[in-house]
């Protein structure tokens, strides 16, 4: 499975302090960028993606790819014109990122990364094709399209498994096979197998490894979740410099080592997988070298817990936050990126005084008899279907009635329009979103429901979407589809029927008759 972004259409005037001498012209053509910092947290700079073109900005990237640093204009990146990025991650003065024909590329000051002041192809063996990508402070992680796991980088903690010496040039085999989700910390790993297996080693001082002791390990060991209590998959792991998380896909998280403690228990740093006081969740978001971390729940709520912020227990955050960077924001002293991050540049500013104000308003919406106020002038410039309507059939009206959606679905569209392209989606809403989304041509807001749908895609939830995927032809969801089918749903149907013989027996006598009257039919 390919790694999903943390954050989505974030605003670009988070970075305005980091951006601040870039032609503006340039800025509206970015649609992803990534921030590289060092182990203290020093910007060294961006990679910043248009649909044409990945480009370094900042003084020591630049130097890294032996290009010139002007504060005016991020530099191209000439070998990697005409590559797709999906994913980048770094460590300790060096970066990697993964194209979507499988190849990953490292930059690098460290000269044992011999990248050469440029951006060095890590492989170019047929076979190695790879999906994901983590990085650790010292060392790489690599899982293969096959589900083989890959090291490279420093071993002085068994990060790359074995006692051998570090290799900064040459793969060394974790001899982990079906893996489908792999993550790092400062110094230590994680791999998911597709049986939802899970296997930790390397570094493991405050217990991050959540096996229970503060021992080393230089061989993949499995951690023992919760004595496998656990019913739900795990959906997502991220891990600190002395921590890690597990995000379940029913919205629980659990963690271990520093700063994560058990709910009944603020004594002890615990040194197996714990339930943190969250319910819900949808999304998590820390780095390796990061010593708190962040979480998002379904309604949009932003939490923040861990030994660098002092807090015990997670503690939800103030303010209308809209992604894990502006969060960032409120505790450090610029922004970080958690991956690569899409960027929204729309031009229109955020217009809140023209929403719903009893005092600057020329049209009405009227919902259950509910009314949302609004401008004429300012819905005709942010929407082609405003525009429309507000030059034909509702031309002289000061009153619209809306009898095809429900009020709290049409103020949340309504409300995007004015607050930066940024709208709330629950599960009780996107169904009547999507619905309008396609009938006012909206491909902003369509975006926005495919990234949920895609984001929240699970064994649980796969049901309630398929309808949608298949009824919009989100054609893309289709191999995920399939993958959560393959890997989490036959195999539970399976075991059912082998548990219960008299199924088994009724679906044999089933397909005897059926065969029995096909026979006597022809």
């Amino acid at each position: 499975m390919k790694k999903l972004p943390t954050d989505t259409d974030v605003n670009i005037e988070l970075f305005q302090d980091d951006f601040k001498d870039i032609d503006h012209k340039f800025i509206r053509n970015i649609v992803s960028i990534f921030k590289i910092t060092n182990e203290n947290w020093k910007k060294i700079g961006f990679l910043c993606i248009t649909n044409n073109a990945t480009y370094a900005y900042g003084e020591e990237i630049c130097e890294w790819l032996s290009l010139k640093h002007d504060p005016k204009r991020p530099q191209q990146i000439g070998i990697l014109n005409g590559k797709k990025i999906i994913q980048i991650d770094s460590g300790n003065e060096f970066v990697v990122v993964l194209t979507d024909d499988g190849l990953v590329y490292i930059a690098s000051s460290e000269p044992r990364w011999q990248t050469n002041n440029t951006f060095r192809l890590i492989s170019t063996c047929d076979d190695d094709r790879f999906e994901m990508i983590a990085c650790g402070q010292f060392h790489l992680l690599l899982l293969r399209q096959d589900g083989t796991v890959l090291a490279m980088g420093c071993n002085s903690k068994g990060q790359l498994t074995g006692n051998s010496d570090s290799s900064y040039k040459i793969f060394v085999k974790t001899g982990l096979k079906n893996v489908k989700i792999i993550a790092c910390g400062f110094g230590h790993c994680f791999a998911l197998t597709n049986k939802n297996k899970l296997y930790s080693w390397g570094w493991n001082c405050s217990g991050q490894l959540g096996l229970g002791n503060t021992f080393d390990r230089r061989k993949p060991s499995v951690v023992p979740f919760i004595n496998g209590s656990i019913n739900s998959l795990i959906k997502n792991i991220i891990a600190g410099p002395y921590h890690s998380l597990f995000l379940l896909e029913d919205g629980q998280i659990f963690g271990c080592g520093l700063g994560q403690r058990h709910i009944n228990d603020n004594k002890q740093d615990s040194k197996m997988a714990t339930k943190i006081p969250i319910e819900n969740v949808q999304s998590l978001a820390c780095k390796n070298n990061l010593d708190f971390s962040f979480a998002m729940d379904k309604s949009y709520n932003y939490y923040v817990w861990g030994h660098g912020v002092n807090k015990l227990s997670p503690e939800k955050l103030n303010g209308q936050l809209e992604s894990f960077v502006a969060a960032s924001i409120l505790l450090l002293e610029s922004p970080i990126t958690f991956g690569l991050t899409t960027i929204d540049t729309c031009d229109l500013k955020s217009n809140n005084q023209l929403f719903n104000n009893p005092d600057n308003y020329d049209v009405k919406f009227v919902i259950d008899d509910k009314p949302i106020l609004a401008s004429k002038c300012y819905l005709k410039m942010a929407s082609k279907y405003y525009s429309r309507m507000f030059s034909g059939d509702w031309k002289n009206t000061d009153s619209v009635v809306i009898n095809d959606y429900g009020y709290d679905t049409y103020y949340a569209y309504l409300r995007m329009l004015h607050d930066n392209n940024h709208i709330r989606i629950k599960h009780s809403n996107i169904a009547e979103l999507i619905d309008l989304a396609n009938c006012y041509g909206d491909e902003r807001l369509m975006k926005h429901c495919r990234t949920f749908i895609q984001t929240d895609l699970n064994e649980q939830t796969l049901v309630y979407y398929l309808t949608l995927i298949d009824k919009y032809e989100f054609d893309e969801m289709h191999d995920r589809l399939v993958q959560i089918t393959i890997k989490n749903i036959l195999p539970k149907i399976t075991n059912n029927l082998i548990k219960n013989k008299n199924i088994i027996y009724k679906f044999l006598e089933l397909v005897s008759s059926e065969q029995q009257s096909f026979l006597t039919e022809e």
